[in-house]
Formats: structure tokens, sequence, C-alpha cells
């Protein structure tokens, strides 16, 4: 079994660069959810090789924590996180696995903070601004908005950096290629979430093609 990786406790202060840093890397990241062992180092080479190296693995499947171990093993250049990490058991389980970033798509006081004791940064989940609140009580700044377009969008967005203006977010659900480039205009967004480039039907060279073609509705 891979050890823990030890890694010494940060700041909040160094979580929040910590995170602004991997997504001014990641711009898009996709949010992916292993179906088969097999395909854990196909899909990360092809997202890699369609220049998205910054990827959240959810724990949605049961090959969720192997892929992380295996990504930070045998691909160490990518930046590998676990995504619908839901409880403290959870959040233990992911470090263990040595994710380098964490994501959840709620939050809860118990899973906040857990996460403040652990040396690994996270970015909660939140869909309304008392959540959001919440987290900024405990000195959270950054934020996954979810699900975005269910919560409003970019309306939603340009209304909430008006109380909160020193939060940032990153948009997970209903973006894609049509609205992706209205999430990035704005100020408050990071990087945005998605899994639309991950269809693997026509072959490991769409899913490469899709994420090139994505980054460069950014350029």
């Amino acid at each position: 079994m891979t050890q823990a990786i030890s890694r010494p406790t940060l700041t909040m202060a160094e979580k929040i660069d910590s995170i602004d840093a991997l997504c001014a890397r990641a711009r898009i990241m996709p949010v992916i959810t292993i179906a088969r062992e097999e395909d854990i180092l196909p899909m990360a080479d092809a997202l890699d090789a369609g220049g998205l190296q910054v990827l959240e693995i959810t724990l949605r499947s049961p090959h969720g924590l192997t892929a992380i171990r295996r990504l930070r093993e045998e691909r160490p250049h990518l930046c590998v996180g676990a995504g619908t990490v839901l409880d403290r058991h959870m959040l233990d389980a992911v470090e263990e696995a040595g994710a380098q970033f964490i994501v959840s798509p709620g939050s809860t006081d118990d899973l906040l903070r857990a996460a403040l004791e652990s040396p690994v940064p996270m970015l909660p989940g939140v869909a309304s601004a008392s959540e959001i609140m919440v987290g900024y009580a405990l000195g959270y700044r950054r934020f996954k908005l979810f699900p975005a377009e269910v919560c409003g969008g970019t309306a939603a967005l340009k209304a909430l950096g008006g109380p909160f203006g020193d939060i940032r977010f990153c948009p997970t659900g209903g973006v894609g290629p049509a609205n992706l480039q209205r999430y990035m205009a704005l100020p408050n967004v990071m990087c945005v979430g998605g899994s639309w480039m991950l269809d693997s039907s026509n072959g490991w060279d769409a899913v490469r093609q899709a994420s090139a073609d994505a980054l460069a509705l950014l350029d």
C-alpha cells in the first residue's frame, strides 16, 4: 500500500495561495469519474496531451483512490486532487492516497473544520451566500460553486461579487464550451470545472482534442 506523503500543515493563507496557483495552472479542471481501472492512465495521458494537467479525481466510483495513488506515483508531473469528498473519513483517505488538493460538492461544519487541520488545501462546495459565510467565518476564501448553472450561473457570481469581494470561485456543474468564456471573464472566477471533454467513446484522441479545443477558447 502507498504510504501517505509527509507534508507540513499549511496556514490558511498558504492554502489559499496554493489553490490560486493550481487554479491558475488549470484554467479548466476536468472532473473525472473512473469507470474502469484500466482507464486511469490513458485518460490522464489524453488530458495531459490536450493541455489539462490539474485533474480532479472523484470518489464517485470505487476506483477513485486507486487512480489518485497511481497517478501520483506514475504521472508525478500532474497535479492530482480528490473530488466528491463528503466527510472526515473520505478526507483522511484521500490525504493518505496522496491527493494534492481536495474538492467537496458541499460543506458541513465537521468537514470544514477537519480540512483546517489537514496539510492539503480544500476547495469547499457552496450554493448560497449563507454557505459562503459559514466557510468565511473559518477563514476560507476560495470555493467551488456547485451546481453552478442551477445556482444562477454567471448572474449569481456577479451578484456574489458585491458582498464577497475577496472570494474567488471555481464554478462546476453545467459549465461547457457554450458558456466557458462567460464564466472565465468574471473577475471572481479562478477556473472552471467540468466533464464535457471526457467522452472516450470515440477513442482517447477525442479526449485530447476536446481538451485542446476547450483551452483554445480561452486564448
